[in-house]
């Protein structure tokens, strides 16, 4: 997907349409927690690990992979950071799935 240098927005801080230059920033992940948190321990078991037998309710099924409806996605949605040539106030814009993007 091409994505045009400049566009004009709304400017929260101007409240004003204005021109604002378009970089495409990193995405980060939303649930990124410790390693010895209980969180992470439950994904353990859920990739495989740490399963045993018996009454530990969903634990005791197989490991996820086997599941029907799994699998990464194969495209991540498109984060754009746009900031404002006269204020310099950075707005965040989350755009749709691509695989590719070319600013220009």
């Amino acid at each position: 997907m091409k994505v045009p240098k400049t566009m004009r927005k709304f400017c929260p801080k101007c409240k004003t349409y204005k021109v604002m230059t378009v970089a495409q920033t990193k995405q980060k992940g939303k649930n990124k927690t410790h390693p010895l948190s209980r969180g992470s321990r439950t994904r353990m078991r859920k990739r495989g690990l740490d399963r045993g037998h018996g009454n530990k309710g969903s634990l005791s099924r197989g490991a996820i992979s086997s599941w029907k409806m799994t699998g990464a996605k194969t495209s991540k949605k498109l984060n754009l950071t746009l900031k404002c040539k006269e204020c310099g106030k950075s707005i965040s814009m989350i755009g749709p799935r691509v695989k590719r993007v070319e600013v220009e």
